[in-house]
């Protein structure tokens, strides 16, 4: 019969305790923590890059960054921002998780990604808060301020339009009866007003009211003369027997009055609505190039988020690594 017996200088066999499958592999504490970390850290550097960029510019031409520069400066910075914070959120997050016993390498890896992971995107949720509330005041700042610059792109236009319409408003106003003395030098009353103007003193048998009939009448045959494009000669005719009738001058130089008064109207009809075609253009561009440049912006922003996650999460695998090393 044999006795079975123990050496008690043997080395004892370490026992490995099995993996509990029912608990979460989850380490919330580390992730926030991470993410917390990775939030401040984007904040710092968002207030480093804002003031150095404000810094490089200038409202004076001449001096300064250049947009082009500028713009992929920005975005430079913006990486670099996702690429460190993200890194550290993720480092943070596999260092502080607990250690996980009796877990396969792989799973340990996969673990430690998607802890990486979930730091960036608390993160980044986080900033996204943040910086919407504390930029809410500016955001809505600047759409006040774009509201006014597009309100007085409109009066600009509509100033030119106006002007270039001047004619056939200051017809219709004297259609309706109204003096030339009140209208403004765009429109047509000061126009037909000039029609009576003369060096020489005007014949004491025309009264103001007939002065007025007489430059009602001919708005209205200068605005009708504008719209068809222009003026017939018996029109013509008529308005420099009518000018030299209230006006004491010959026929011959009313007609010519009459004339190079229509020829003026006429180019400043189209002088405004040039101005008011490049004016558009000039809108359209400005709205063109705003477009390019949002969608250059949300693409690198794209770009680096995803950069981001990804340093996030290895960073998380190195952290995990160093934390069950110890």
């Amino acid at each position: 019969m044999s006795i079975a017996y123990s050496d008690p200088l043997a080395t004892p066999v370490p026992v490995v305790p099995a993996a509990n499958t029912s608990v979460s592999g989850v380490s919330w504490a580390a992730i926030f923590a991470g993410a917390m970390a990775a939030a401040s850290l984007s904040l710092l550097l968002f207030i480093l890059g804002t003031g150095l960029g404000l810094s490089s510019v200038s409202v004076w031409t001449g001096q300064g960054m250049d947009a082009g520069a500028l713009g992929w400066t920005a975005v430079a910075w913006i990486a670099f921002t996702q690429l460190a914070s993200a890194g550290v959120g993720g480092y943070l997050d596999g260092r502080l998780r607990t250690r996980w016993q009796g877990v396969h390498t792989d799973e340990v890896y996969f673990r430690d990604t998607a802890h990486g992971f979930l730091s960036w995107a608390l993160a980044t949720l986080a900033m996204v808060a943040l910086m919407g509330a504390a930029a809410g005041g500016a955001v809505s700042g600047a759409f006040k301020a774009a509201q006014t610059v597009a309100t007085s792109a409109s009066s600009v236009v509509g100033g030119a339009i106006g002007a270039a319409g001047g004619a056939a408003a200051g017809g219709a106003a004297a259609m309706a009866g109204t003096s030339g003395a009140d209208a403004s030098p765009q429109g047509l009353a000061y126009w037909t007003g000039s029609l009576f103007r003369n060096s020489a003193a005007t014949s004491g048998s025309t009264t103001p009211a007939d002065m007025a009939s007489a430059t009602r009448e001919a708005g209205v045959i200068f605005a009708q003369s504008l719209r068809t494009g222009q003026l017939s000669a018996a029109d013509e005719q008529y308005l420099a027997q009518l000018i030299a009738r209230n006006s004491d001058i010959p026929v011959e130089e009313a007609q010519k009055k009459v004339r190079s008064t229509f020829d003026s109207v006429q180019m400043q009809i189209k002088q405004a609505e040039q101005k008011a075609e490049e004016a558009k253009q000039k809108a359209k561009q400005a709205a063109e190039e705003t477009r390019k440049a949002t969608a250059h912006s949300m693409l690198w922003l794209f770009v680096s988020l995803m950069l981001g996650a990804f340093v996030g999460s290895l960073c998380a695998t190195w952290g995990g690594r160093q934390r069950d090393a110890i």
